[in-house]
């Protein structure tokens, strides 16, 4: 019989970080690094615990050296070929600590990863990726590349429930990716029906990950540096990103020209893009779950990543926080229905490259536009005159429209009643004075 779970699941946007007393003078005091040692493989990393999703337009190489730059991870995506790795290693040698060999689960895959491993062997690091990881299938492959590369830190996913953490944890990978349909081009909540709001995902799974000495990776769902923090504060030990690392010059394709803005193609790897460009196409058993989309140019990534960090180091001189490993220890969260205030938003513009760190995160459509106006004068923007209202614009809103009409129809059927009334007045007052004088 089907069953229901009516505990209530969150997601980022359900909550927010209550502050906290802190001690912390300043967000120069917050260390961001982390230094784990892992249950299987028995190996140390430290570094800042962002990791690049490993898809094909965000885990390239380009991205990989400005990430290790900054103590930050990238899982490069699978489809580099052998001398590609080979020529990587050779030319930046100091970015091999922080960056991990992608795979999936089918023979070709393990062959092709083994070469690689086996050519740069400084690292240490597998990704195991498939879309489902509560196949029995997955859980042998885990078990068969933990037997193969012992002293490898392995990743594997993806799961969003604690029974599949710990099976995956005790079939001998160190960290495990939890996230199921939460990501800004996936498509999998719409076309199987199956998911877990992140937020609870990150929260259970963790539970389950440290009872073994394990750790999980949050990937998926973030939208703006604050969902960082949240995942982090729900005891994620590594966050993986995809959209919020798109658009930019390290990403992989060409920068596209359309109306004069600069874009970025973006997809997800169950695409009907990926699948195309890597399988020859969709396989008639199965349906794309992800999508295509074209993000913003966003210039260098450096910008995002310092956004990033920067409220990160924000999140912790909030709640109090001295360290990031406190910060899950410091979080509480609160249920809200709203997040912020969206008066003054307006769409992303692809100007948020190069020298500026104000990239809109959320695209939020304004309800009325707010327009800066110079001297009263309408639509001219400048920061010495207050804000004024655009009425023409404010008209224009479907919202506003739909308000005019029933104001305008309100009238009318006042008018129209009144006029009724007016008539039915007099009408009556002249059967009454008539019925009088014929008695009289």
């Amino acid at each position: 019989m089907p069953r229901i779970d009516a505990d209530l699941k969150l997601d980022f946007k359900d909550v927010l970080l209550r502050p906290k007393r802190s001690s912390l003078k300043s967000r120069a005091e917050v260390d961001l690094e982390r230094t784990f040692t892992f249950r299987n493989s028995k190996q140390t990393y430290s570094g800042i615990p962002i990791i690049v999703a490993n898809m094909d337009t965000v885990g390239t190489f380009e991205m990989a050296v400005v990430m290790s730059q900054h103590s930050m991870f990238t899982a490069i995506h699978k489809h580099y070929t052998l001398d590609d790795w080979k020529l990587f290693a050779a030319n930046h040698p100091e970015c091999l600590q922080h960056v991990a060999v992608s795979s999936g689960s089918g023979k070709n895959d393990l062959e092709k990863m083994s070469s690689i491993l086996e050519a740069v062997p400084q690292v240490k690091f597998i990704c195991l990726d498939v879309a489902n990881g509560y196949s029995e299938h997955f859980v042998e492959f885990v078990k068969l590349v933990r037997a193969k590369f012992p002293e490898h830190t392995i990743m594997a996913g993806n799961v969003v429930t604690g029974e599949m953490v710990e099976e995956l944890i005790l079939s001998g990978a160190d960290i495990i990716k939890v996230g199921v349909g939460p990501g800004s081009v996936c498509t999998t909540r719409t076309k199987t029906g199956v998911g877990y709001p992140q937020l609870s995902a990150v929260i259970e799974c963790a539970d389950s990950a440290h009872g073994l000495k394990g750790h999980i990776i949050s990937d998926g769902g973030c939208t703006c540096p604050g969902d960082v923090a949240k995942a982090f504060g729900a005891g994620a030990d590594f966050v993986m990103l995809g959209g919020m690392f798109s658009g930019h010059t390290e990403c992989a394709g060409e920068v596209i020209e359309r109306n004069g803005q600069k874009l970025k193609l973006f997809y997800g790897m169950s695409s009907e893009t990926a699948m195309k460009k890597h399988s020859g196409g969709v396989a008639e058993y199965r349906a794309s779950e992800g999508k295509t989309v074209e993000v913003p140019y966003k210039g260098d990534v450096e910008n995002t990543i310092l956004d990033i960090l920067g409220g990160l180091r924000s999140t912790c001189t909030y709640v109090g926080a001295a360290k990031l490993k406190e910060l899950s220890r410091r979080a509480t969260f609160i249920r809200v229905t709203q997040q912020h205030n969206t008066v003054f938003s307006s769409p992303p513009s692809s100007g948020a490259g190069r020298g500026s760190r104000s990239s809109s995160w959320l695209k939020a459509t304004p309800f009325a536009p707010v327009t800066w106006s110079l001297r009263g004068s309408p639509g001219s923007r400048g920061p010495e005159a207050g804000p004024s209202l655009d009425l023409r614009s404010e008209l224009s809103c479907p919202g506003s429209q739909t308000s005019l009409l029933k104001l305008t129809l309100g009238a009318v059927f006042f008018f129209l009643s009144f006029s009724f009334s007016f008539f039915l007045f007099f009408f009556l007052k002249k059967t009454v004075s008539l019925e009088y004088n014929a008695i009289k």
